[in-house]
């Protein structure tokens, strides 16, 4: 299984953390539209390693497919073939108060920024003309001083993050792969992701055989008992914060823990961060999230998601893990299953 690791969004740190990924001996790396720009580092990363990358996720909502494609364009030339455009979306308060964009209903319009993404990039590849009329998005001119021409190595693959159903199954429509969000269980994966998923298969006339789907996990890993109290801690305070949005209660439902959410959410929304940590459970990071030494970590992402995904992108929230834990973790990964 191929494993991502996320990189450093810091641009006087990226080269020398997406390095320090490559020795540790990760496939990829991605970064995460946080503190810092998603695509910058990348670019930085793209010229000191050969590591693949991508965006996990760009948020679509605030940027024109024109600026996205361009942004792709650039960084597959640039990393000679190695990029991948992932977009997602945001909650309407970050779209609205943070970025000052307008809001959409979501899965209609990242579904639709992901084709005028493809048209534009079409466009370029010769493959046909501009002339993109969709709800949300027109684009129908391209003029040859703004035309970069064919990539010579492609048009960049344009993925989504999804984790709603309508979302997840808008994606196996129209992407080109699929990111699987990390805030998941696995009863949350097969009753409600993968039938979405054969779903948008069945609409598009695709099969999972030509659809990646990435599995992403947090991971608490660790070598001795302080070591993975750490990681437990690090995680359960990100899963407290995933529980906190509406939008990812679905996955408390799943496994009986619905009535948490609005909880999480007041006590979000008064700042008590120590108190949302409280409630998360060690049972409760082990089913979200993926917990143990590197070779028990290794088997249930393997058991997870090795059925339908052959790529994993792992996180490592709120704690520091130790490298040599992070690299027998990878290479627990990289051998074949028994």
């Amino acid at each position: 299984m191929k494993v991502h690791l996320q990189l450093d969004g810091s641009l006087p740190r990226a080269a020398e953390h997406a390095r320090e990924l490559a020795a540790l001996g990760a496939d990829g790396a991605f970064t995460f539209e946080g503190p810092h720009d998603v695509f910058l580092p990348l670019s930085v990363a793209a010229g000191t390693t050969s590591l693949e990358l991508m965006t996990n996720v760009a948020i679509a909502g605030p940027r024109s497919p024109v600026h996205l494609a361009h942004s792709a364009y650039d960084l597959q030339a640039y990393s000679e073939g190695r990029f991948r455009l992932g977009l997602g979306t945001q909650i309407k308060v970050h779209i609205e108060k943070r970025y000052g964009a307008a809001w959409h209903p979501p899965a209609r319009f990242l579904g639709e920024t992901v084709r005028a993404v493809q048209a534009v990039l079409a466009a370029w590849e010769r493959a046909q003309p501009l002339d993109f009329r969709g709800t949300f998005h027109t684009h129908t001119l391209m003029p040859p001083n703004f035309d970069p021409g064919p990539n010579p190595f492609g048009p960049p693959p344009v993925l989504m993050g999804a984790l709603g159903p309508i979302m997840t199954r808008t994606a196996a429509e129209v992407a080109d792969g699929l990111l699987v969000m990390p805030f998941n269980t696995v009863r949350h994966l097969t009753d409600r992701t993968l039938p979405a998923i054969d779903e948008g298969l069945r609409r598009s006339g695709r099969t999972r055989a030509n659809f990646p789907i990435i599995g992403q996990a947090m991971v608490a890993v660790g070598r001795d008992d302080a070591e993975l109290r750490a990681a437990i801690d690090g995680v359960a305070v990100l899963i407290a914060f995933y529980g906190s949005t509406p939008a990812y209660r679905p996955v408390l439902d799943a496994e009986g823990w619905g009535e948490l959410h609005p909880v999480l959410n007041r006590l979000s929304k008064t700042g008590d961060y120590a108190a949302m940590r409280a409630l998360i459970t060690d049972d409760m990071v082990a089913r979200i999230g993926v917990v143990g030494s590197p070779a028990d970590c290794a088997a249930e992402i393997s058991r997870r998601f090795g059925d339908f995904a052959d790529e994993v992108c792992c996180y490592f929230p709120a704690y520091q893990p130790d490298p040599d834990a992070v690299a027998a973790l990878l290479a627990a990964l990289h051998r074949p299953p028994s």
